[in-house]
């Protein structure tokens, strides 16, 4: 099996519940994919920064100890570990308020070797960030010249919408780069003021890559490739959070893809059986993470699923 390498935010996350924390866990939307990627036996790698601080060893050995390569983790000097506050509503949905004290000099790592049939997960403000868009630019450009298939996550949060046009260069970079991409109804929402699948696709996202899947909380996921559209619905569960649905939908899409032998040659010969096999990964992983106050799939869950 192929490796998946993963590029994102580390943050501490504090999840409340009625105005008491009820779960301090590590988090970040790259980082609750590979986690879950982790545990089912990937050969998963992470890129990221941590502070040198409680909060980085406790981030670093989660890593460890879900299966995680984190040498190519930063701890950084100078600042703090970023913490984020998750309070859910009525319906475990988030809010976030977001602590942040980073050094002038980030991601000081050396990046992984890729080889063809790598995947590399990449997504959220981390590859947008003006502060670290040379050198996540970079690493894109890189993985894509080395063959790898790239798997694009927008999560555009709410409290970057004053950021949208200042960062729209880089986001059209991040698709032009993509070979998969997934959005959510709110990404687009706060992006281009659009809810359409139909719409995005064909005005946003066919130009850049032709692979799309839409994701709308407890909607509809729609599936859109050159030659073929598809509807899944989404699994019913008791819902506990949802802080890492998406993130945990994207690690099953990918685990799917690397169970199937996936490659960035192979994607555009996928058959419409192929894309439900894959999308029904995604859909097993979102759901059990809804069904847990934790960001990822737990170990016990993850090597059942293996066995199936």
């Amino acid at each position: 099996m192929a490796r998946v390498i993963g590029i994102g935010e580390t943050v501490f996350d504090i999840l409340f519940k009625n105005g008491q924390p009820v779960k301090a866990v590590p988090g970040g939307s790259v980082y609750n994919s590979i986690i879950s990627l982790g545990r089912v036996g990937a050969a998963a790698s992470f890129i990221s920064e941590v502070g040198d601080d409680n909060i980085g060893q406790i981030i670093l050995s989660h890593l460890k100890d879900s299966g995680v390569d984190a040498s190519a983790v930063c701890s950084f000097t100078g600042g703090k570990s970023p913490l984020a506050l998750a309070f859910l509503n009525e319906r475990n949905d988030a809010e976030y308020l977001f602590y942040k004290d980073y050094p002038n000099n980030r991601l000081e790592v050396e990046f992984p070797t890729i080889e063809p049939g790598d995947i590399v997960l990449y997504g959220s403000y981390f590859v947008l960030n003006p502060v670290l868009r040379e050198k996540t630019k970079a690493f894109l450009e890189y993985a894509h010249e080395r063959g790898a298939l790239l798997y694009y996550d927008i999560n555009f949060r709410k409290n970057h919408v004053h950021e949208r046009i200042k960062l729209s260069e880089a986001l059209i970079e991040n698709l032009e780069f993509a070979d998969i991409v997934r959005g959510s109804a709110d990404d687009f929402n706060y992006l281009y003021e659009m809810t359409s699948a139909d719409k995005i696709y064909k005005e946003k996202i066919r130009f850049y890559s032709p692979n799309f899947i839409f994701t709308s909380g407890d909607g509809d996921v729609r599936l859109f490739t050159k030659g073929h559209e598809a509807t899944f619905p989404v699994k019913k569960v008791n819902v506990v959070s949802t802080v890492g649905a998406g993130d945990n939908f994207n690690a099953g899409v990918v685990y799917g893809l690397l169970k199937a032998g996936v490659d960035r040659e192979s994607l555009s010969q996928l058959t419409p059986q192929d894309w439900n096999g894959i999308l029904s990964c995604g859909l097993d992983f979102s759901a059990h993470a809804c069904e847990l106050i934790e960001n990822y799939v737990d170990k016990e869950w993850a090597a059942n699923y293996i066995k199936c």
